[in-house]
């Protein structure tokens, strides 16, 4: 049986985590929040229903690219498997529910952002000049690369797509 699948608007409470294995791969933790918060028309002001907390975990590029991407307060657009981490510690057993990763991006809904396209070299390391988020509320806001690829057929200046 599949694991559940989710897409949803959260909030990330803290930086991500960036760490590497003993085999040199890329994975990152990242603490998200999502909650129901609605207007109260009586006193038309926000309020805060539930809050479910999830740590997230990505890897390899993806990873890499979460920890280059967003920071704290960011709110994100993300789609993954839920599942259950289960562990123990000092004789005691603990688990939680967490999601495992495959897509994640800034929400656009109170932010702008600037993609660029990352390209990994003959040694598997990544260049394309992203830089860390700046700010959590003022949205992402990401370097570009100074010559697009000469195979980017959006680079031409032409607003046309190009099929």
């Amino acid at each position: 049986m599949a694991l559940p699948t989710i897409t949803g608007v959260g909030r990330l409470t803290a930086d991500p985590e960036l760490r590497f294995t003993s085999a040199t791969k890329a994975v990152v933790s990242v603490s998200l929040a999502f909650n129901s918060r609605r207007l109260n028309r009586q006193t038309q002001e926000w309020e805060d229903g539930d809050v479910l907390f999830v740590r997230g975990t990505a890897w390899e590029r993806l990873a890499e690219n979460i920890a280059e991407t967003l920071a704290k307060g960011m709110e994100v657009l993300v789609t993954g498997e839920l599942r259950t981490e289960r562990w123990e510690k000092d004789g005691q057993k603990h688990e939680r529910t967490a999601l495992m990763i495959r897509s994640i991006g800034p929400s656009l809904a109170f932010a702008t952002a600037q993609v660029s396209k990352v390209t990994v070299g003959g040694s598997g390391a990544q260049s394309g000049g992203q830089g860390r988020a700046q700010g959590a509320q003022g949205g992402a806001q990401y370097s570009r690369p100074q010559q697009p690829p000469q195979d980017d057929p959006w680079a031409t200046g032409n607003n046309e797509p190009p099929f």
